[in-house]
C-alpha cells in the first residue's frame, strides 16, 4: 500500500528521480517549496521559520534533501554560513511543525554528505569512525546531523544517508568531468590520487526508498558504492564510456586554490569510505563498480 511522502528539496538532482521512483511504486508525494505551482506543492520559507501546515496532514514519511549547493558558488563567509544555516533550519521547521501539530511521522530521512569525514587519505572510513580533520565540509555536517538527531529525539525513525559523489550525466561532478573531455581532455586533480566514493544517483534514490520501507533501519548510512576509484581513475573510466579519445593532465592543486579556495577542499579531499554497514543490511547495488555505472549512463548516448 503506498504512503503519502513529503519532500523537502525535491526540485533537485536528486530529488527529480526519487519523487519519479515514488509516484512509480504507488505512493503519494507532497513537495515543500518556496514557490508552489501544483497542488501537490506546500509552500514553506525555512529562514522565516514559516510552513504550510496542510503539508504534514497524514504524512508518514518526511525526505529532507533541502540545503543550498555546496560548490555552487565560492565559500565566502556568508555562503559558508548559507550552506549550513539551509540545512540546520529546515530540520528545526520541521521539527517544531511536528511538536506543534502533534503530529510524528513514521520516520524522517535526511541527505547528509561523506564530506563529513574530511580528508582521510587513504584510511577507509566507517560510520564509526570521527572526521579526519576539522574543515568546513566536516564541521558543517556534524550540524546538520545534530538537526537530524534533534528530530529522532522526538521519538521519530530516523535515517541520514552519508551521500558519495553522485553520478548521473545531467549534473552534479559528472558533467563538470564530461565538459572537458568533449574537447578531447581528461581534467584530474593534483596527483590524481585522492580517493572519490562515488555512488550512481538511482542508487541512492533506492538507498532513500529503502530507508522508507525498512522499519529496522535507523541512524548513519554511508550512501556510496562498494567500490571507490582515485579521481584520475574516475576520469579515464568517464572518458572510455563515452568513447572518447583524451589526452589526460593535471590541474595543479595550487591553481585550484587559486581558483576556488576553500572550496577546492571539495575536489582534493581523499575519502575512501566503506559501504559494509549497508551492505550487511542486504541491500544490493544495482550499479556496484564504476564501469556498471558510467555504462548505464552513457550507453543510451553511444547508440543514438
Amino acid at each position: 500500500m503506498g504512503k503519502t511522502v513529503l519532500i523537502a528539496g525535491g526540485s533537485g538532482f536528486i530529488g527529480v528521480r526519487l519523487i519519479e521512483l515514488l509516484q512509480a511504486q504507488g505512493h503519494s508525494v507532497r513537495l515543500l517549496t518556496r514557490t508552489p505551482r501544483a497542488n501537490n506543492h506546500f509552500g514553506w520559507d525555512p529562514s522565516a521559520g514559516r510552513i504550510d501546515d496542510a503539508a504534514l496532514q497524514g504524512v508518514q514519511v518526511v525526505i529532507n534533501l533541502a540545503g543550498a549547493g555546496i560548490a555552487e558558488k565560492r565559500w565566502t563567509p556568508a555562503r559558508k554560513q548559507l550552506i549550513v544555516d539551509s540545512r540546520v533550519q529546515s530540520a528545526g521547521v520541521l521539527r517544531e511543525a511536528f511538536q506543534r501539530l502533534k503530529h510524528l511521522p513514521d520516520a524522517y530521512l535526511a541527505a547528509s554528505a561523506i564530506g563529513y569525514y574530511g580528508n582521510s587519505g587513504e584510511r577507509w572510513m566507517t560510520e564509526e569512525d570521527p572526521p579526519a580533520d576539522q574543515g568546513f565540509l566536516s564541521t558543517s555536517t556534524v550540524e546538520w546531523e545534530a538537526a537530524t538527531e534533534r528530530i529522532g529525539a522526538l521519538g521519530v525513525r530516523t535515517v541520514a544517508l552519508r551521500i558519495g559523489i553522485v553520478l548521473e550525466r545531467d549534473g552534479g561532478a559528472l558533467r563538470e568531468i564530461i565538459r572537458p573531455l568533449r574537447f578531447g581532455l581528461g581534467a584530474y586533480f593534483a596527483d590524481g590520487r585522492a580517493w572519490y566514493s562515488w555512488i550512481h544517483r538511482d542508487d541512492v534514490c533506492r538507498l532513500f526508498l529503502w530507508a522508507m520501507e525498512n522499519a529496522r533501519a535507523e541512524g548513519i548510512y554511508n550512501a556510496v558504492a562498494p567500490y571507490p576509484v582515485r579521481n584520475r581513475e574516475l576520469v579515464q573510466a568517464t572518458a572510455r564510456a563515452m568513447g572518447r579519445h583524451a589526452l589526460f593532465a593535471p590541474v595543479p592543486a595550487f591553481a585550484l586554490r587559486l581558483m576556488l579556495g576553500e572550496m577546492a577542499d571539495v575536489v582534493l579531499n581523499s575519502t575512501r569510505v566503506s559501504a559494509g554497514k549497508i551492505l550487511d543490511t542486504g541491500f544490493s547495488f544495482r550499479y556496484p563498480t564504476v564501469e556498471e555505472a558510467l555504462q548505464h549512463i552513457f550507453e543510451p548516448q553511444k547508440t543514438k
